[in-house]
């Protein structure tokens, strides 16, 4: 009998994925995610160690910095899965990520585990049968050193935050967050809204002229008497003053005016044509932060969505590693995008040579290529639609294209510069003509059609030489107004980073994430906004932790960790130099520091200027969120206004708002008691009467469309009368209710909850019909906004229940449905293709597989199992180990 092996992967996905791969003699099992790490909470410390100085980090300072490893309670009925699959194996394969997450997780399980069998370290950067063979015939070992970096990147993080977030609690707000990498790109936002806040506009007039010669064309002023017209680029954006007023002339309205109207007096001459040939190189593969770039100015993804699509791709073996920060393709994806390339686009589009791209990062290693789809045929973008839905189609088909792309050759083409002559007036016309497309057949950043965009990359001007006179169509006399710098979006700030030296491919995505959901940031549009407790974190760290916050020390700690991975140095002796300090203060000493220095008074306070009446203004950090105060009045800062935005001027309007006794709307029409319209910090609101010693009165914000100066006494009574009883749902016999909540308007009938939608009415104004037809009406799936899904095909009525049965597009991939069940297509099935026939029996499967899983009630039992864990973890001594005590 053959002996079986057991695989391990991170992810049930990946492992379903490679069982394919492999034969019967393998057990391919998941070890979802790490199986044990640092404690999260005092209850996880084993009882021995609770009394240790060093226990509350989980990190023993004082003996080489030894990490705390515990493995978590919803974690230990798996491991003991683990331990049972290994028992009945001869040889143990750890298939995690290859990268130093993935080597961790890899060394994390060995030291779990503990096995008694050979074991062996699996690495491929592609899910294909190829790869997956390839790596069990030349396996490898752990490699310790990454396991080094890794660590040593994970106690430096715990450290920081767990020694200066309490810092931040203590002197400015609870619960305040402070982490290595996080800090820094708050720092970086921070940094852009203040010099928002610092920009002074300025305005400036300049003139378009529309010429003709044969066709029409626009030129724009360029000079008036041979001194150049001034730009945007000319004034200082924090005085809006010219930078160097003698060497550009700036005209204003009436200036400008007077200039058109002698203009087109008189005759326009061609005074000089250039012509100069351009070659424009394709873009490199993509790597991890030029995905997420991509991603989300192209398809609008976030950094995270962009980033679990992609995991959804790899592990469905479509695309090869997403956490990569190196530009190589393997020879099989060069072979397989030019045998492509000559097939669709033709021998001209194809390089002599294949097109080689160095990695400008430095020391790339987290993975050994690029971005691609695997395998040595590339898959085509419909069939990744039918297995895995649109979303997933979309970003693999930016992936596709860019792939191919890399591997094609130049676009040519000429640019053309015509400088038109006017009495004392020049004006400047460039046209863009594309004489070979190369690479811009297949991918144009940032377009979804290439094809089509190829065009729109054209300007074309007319035939023109010198001396030509050309006809003047008209002259328009245009304002101009200078732009503050712009805010970073998730990709232009991952750019940033990585143009830093700071962080890693595995890190960007969760440094956004955790950004915005510590509310340190929040977005308009696509634009992050720091707010106003991210400014005041800032300038704490700033001040009194200099150095640790610096763009070049984070950097450079990426190095050092770089140089950890590759056993150059080791990571005890650099975490007591990060800690205790070496010619500078450490951690430890800083944190020491600020805790006998910092002024709560002085940290707490952001300085917006002074008011008219000479008194100063500033925002204040409070235990409730940031607030105005000018020493004797306070105010409430409305949630949507950015920093940027809240001038010395608004300040004032505010705190006056604020000082001044509202004003009743009446009496209530029931209580008698005065109606009021207030401002908080919510937005607008109504309230009923006064508080009432620790009784706060009635309140409700107003809704969409409303504004403090037009709500009405009748409208008032109403808001405040919600939730509002609309009648009696005559299925079910059970009452409908509107009411405004978090998300907006609703009705509920009982469990059964639907939106508004602001065209049909408000919770004041739906009627009892219109919230039946609401209920009555599907379910709109979560990230809808209250829209209806469209399906991708009616398939027809069900032959037993007679619901409608159709097939739609979810986050997972396609699914059909008849209105309770939703049942995954099979990889690989086309959904258009699926038959009344197929449908009903994937339905039926699915049915037959939720009871056999007990259903919801089952999975409401789940958390009771808890407890026994505690038992067992109780009778266990944490086994020894040399690097870290393990419980």
């Amino acid at each position: 009998m053959a002996e079986k092996a057991l695989v391990i992967v991170e992810s049930p996905t990946k492992a379903k994925t490679i069982t394919k791969f492999l034969g019967s003699n393998y057990i391919v099992r998941a070890s979802n995610g790490h199986v044990r790490d640092l404690p999260d909470s005092a209850t996880q410390i084993p009882a021995k160690l609770k009394k240790e100085g060093w226990a509350r980090i989980g990190i023993n300072v004082e003996k080489d910095f030894e990490p705390l490893y515990i493995v978590p309670p919803e974690k230990r009925e798996h491991v003991k899965s683990l331990q049972e699959a290994l028992a009945k194996v001869s040889i143990l394969y750890l298939a995690t990520d290859e990268d130093r997450e993935g080597e961790s997780i890899s060394w994390h399980l060995h030291e779990v585990l503990k096995p008694k069998v050979p074991v062996k370290r699996l690495v491929f950067h592609e899910i294909t049968k190829e790869a997956i063979e390839e790596s069990i015939r030349t396996p490898r070992e752990i490699d310790q050193n990454l396991v080094h970096a890794q660590e040593t990147r994970r106690v430096i993080d715990r450290l920081f935050g767990y020694e200066v977030s309490p810092l931040l609690w203590k002197k400015m707000r609870p619960r305040l967050s402070a982490g290595r990498v996080q800090s820094v790109a708050i720092r970086l936002l921070v940094e852009r809204e203040k010099a928002r806040m610092r920009f002074k506009s300025a305005q400036y007039w300049g003139l378009l002229g529309e010429f003709e010669k044969g066709e029409k064309f626009q030129a724009e002023l360029i000079s008036l008497n041979d001194k150049r017209v001034a730009t945007g680029k000319d004034f200082d954006p924090e005085t809006g003053r010219l930078s160097s007023e003698d060497s550009v002339l700036i005209l204003n309205e009436r200036e400008a005016q007077d200039l058109r109207e002698r203009l087109l007096k008189d005759v326009a001459k061609v005074l000089t044509v250039e012509e100069k040939p351009y070659t424009t190189r394709p873009y490199p593969p993509f790597v991890t932060s030029s995905l997420q770039q991509e991603s989300n100015r192209k398809l609008r993804l976030s950094a995270k969505r962009t980033m679990q699509v992609a995991q959804q791709l790899y592990e469905n073996g479509f695309i090869t590693y997403m956490r990569t920060d190196s530009t190589t393709l393997s020879q099989q994806a060069i072979s397989a995008a030019r045998s492509f390339i000559q097939t669709e686009y033709g021998k001209e589009f194809l390089p002599t040579q294949p097109r080689l791209y160095a990695t400008k990062v430095k020391n790339a290693q987290e993975a050994h290529e690029a971005i691609r789809p695997a395998g040595e045929r590339f898959t085509a973008p419909e069939v990744v639609r039918a297995a895995l839905g649109d979303e997933a189609f979309r970003l693999y088909d930016l992936i596709w294209k860019r792939t191919v792309a890399s591997q094609m050759n130049d676009a040519k083409g000429t640019f053309i510069t015509v400088t038109i002559g006017c009495a004392e007036a020049k004006f400047r016309a460039t046209g863009k003509t594309i004489e070979f497309p190369g690479f811009l057949r297949a991918y144009v950043e940032g377009s979804d059609d290439p094809d089509s965009d190829l065009s729109d990359q054209e300007r074309i001007l007319p035939k023109m030489a010198s001396g030509d006179t050309v006809k003047t169509a008209g002259i328009k006399a245009e304002p101009h107004e200078t732009q503050p710098p712009s805010r970073f979006t998730e990709g232009s700030l991952i750019k940033e980073l990585e143009r830093l030296g700071i962080g890693r491919p595995s890190t960007w995505a969760t440094i956004v994430e955790l950004v915005l959901n510590r509310n340190y940031a929040f977005k308009k549009g696509n634009a992050l906004v720091p707010t106003f407790t991210a400014i005041g974190v800032v300038n704490l760290l700033e001040k009194h932790f200099t150095n640790l916050l610096s763009y070049e020390f984070t950097a450079s700690l990426e190095d050092d960790l770089d140089s950890i991975s590759r056993g150059e140095s080791e990571g005890p002796a650099y975490l007591k130099k990060f800690y205790f300090g070496n010619g500078h203060p450490g951690l430890k000493t800083l944190v020491k520091t600020g805790e006998d220095t910092i002024d709560p008074r002085e940290v707490c306070g952001i300085p917006l200027g002074i008011l008219s009446e000479g008194t100063p203004v500033e925002v204040r950090i409070g235990k409730y969120g940031a607030f105005l105060s000018d020493g004797t009045r306070r105010s409430s800062i409305p949630e949507e206004i950015c920093p940027d935005e809240l001038t010395v001027e608004r300040a004032s309007d505010l705190l006056t708002a604020s000082a001044k006794s509202p004003e009743s709307l009446g009496a209530h029409p029931e209580s008698g008691e005065p109606v009021y319209v207030k401002i908080g910090r919510f937005g607008p609101y109504v309230q009923l009467g006064e508080a009432q010693g620790e009784i706060k009165p009635k309140m409700a914000s107003l809704l969409k469309g409303m504004t403090p100066e037009s709500v009405t006494l009748d409208e008032a009574a109403k808001l405040l009368s919600l939730p509002l009883t609309l009648g009696v749902n005559p299925e079910n016999n059970e009452p409908i209710v509107s009411a405004n909540g978090r998300f907006g308007p609703y009705i509920k009938c009982g469990t059964d909850t639907r939106s508004i939608p602001a065209d049909l009415a408000n919770p004041i104004t739906i009627t009892l019909d219109q919230a039946i037809t609401l209920l009555k009406a599907p379910k709109a799936e979560r990230g809808g906004r209250g829209r209806k899904p469209e399906p991708l095909k009616e398939i027809g009525e069900h032959p037993v229940s007679k619901k409608t049965v159709a097939v739609f597009t979810g986050r997972y991939g396609p699914y059909v449905t008849d209105g309770e069940i939703n049942a995954s297509l099979p990889r690989g099935k086309n959904p258009m293709e699926l038959t009344m026939e197929e449908s009903v029996q994937l339905l039926i499967d699915r049915a037959a597989k939720i009871e056999a899983d007990g259903g919801v009630k089952k999975k409401k039992k789940a958390p009771a199992k808890k407890a026994a864990p505690k038992k067992e973890g109780a009778k266990k001594a944490p086994a020894k180990k040399k690097k870290a005590a393990d419980s």
